[in-house]
């Protein structure tokens, strides 16, 4: 409990910083203790059972992205996630009915968490993926499917943007 109360507390002082933060306000590492992802502002948006499949999701996406980076004693990458749009696929029969112009958007911030709680460094991210990712907007697994994929655009973006040393 002690662990979770100083990393909310950390989350509210950074949460207060002004300024725009980019990858340079994220230190090089090479390997991370753990990746770990906090839905909670989502949840705290009405996110429910949206929220919780997409934290599946990007826990899976980001091990499998970070895959060479994970393991050791270094600190900890949290993301936390602040933002999720999936638009509507059909547009009344327009042009973007075919995917053309619709986007789904995930939104939030990397956190380097120290081993006392300590962020290090962050970077924010908002990432964009056509809508017809999920395939036929008529499946019914479809919207599943979209938080898939936007989770998995996002960690791969996210390896490819965080320094590495």
């Amino acid at each position: 409990m002690r662990r979770i109360t100083g990393f909310l507390a950390s989350l509210a002082l950074l949460s207060g910083a002004s300024g725009a933060a980019g990858a340079q306000d994220f230190p090089p590492t090479p390997v991370f203790s753990d990746v770990r992802v906090d839905v909670r502002p989502l949840m705290a948006g009405a996110g429910g059972p949206q929220a919780q499949s997409l934290a599946a999701d990007l826990t899976e996406a980001l091990r499998r992205n970070f895959a060479g980076r994970i393991g050791g004693g270094g600190p900890r990458l949290v993301v936390v996630l602040t933002g999720l749009s999936l638009r509507d696929y059909v547009a009344n029969g327009s042009r973007a009915a075919l995917g053309g112009t619709q986007s789904d958007y995930l939104e939030g911030d990397a956190l380097l968490v120290g081993r006392r709680g300590e962020i290090i460094g962050r970077h924010h991210q908002l990432t964009a993926t056509p809508s017809s990712y999920g395939g036929a907007w008529y499946d019914p697994a479809s919207e599943r499917r979209r938080l898939a994929v936007v989770a998995d655009i996002y960690a791969q973006w996210l390896a490819r943007d965080l320094p590495r040393d």
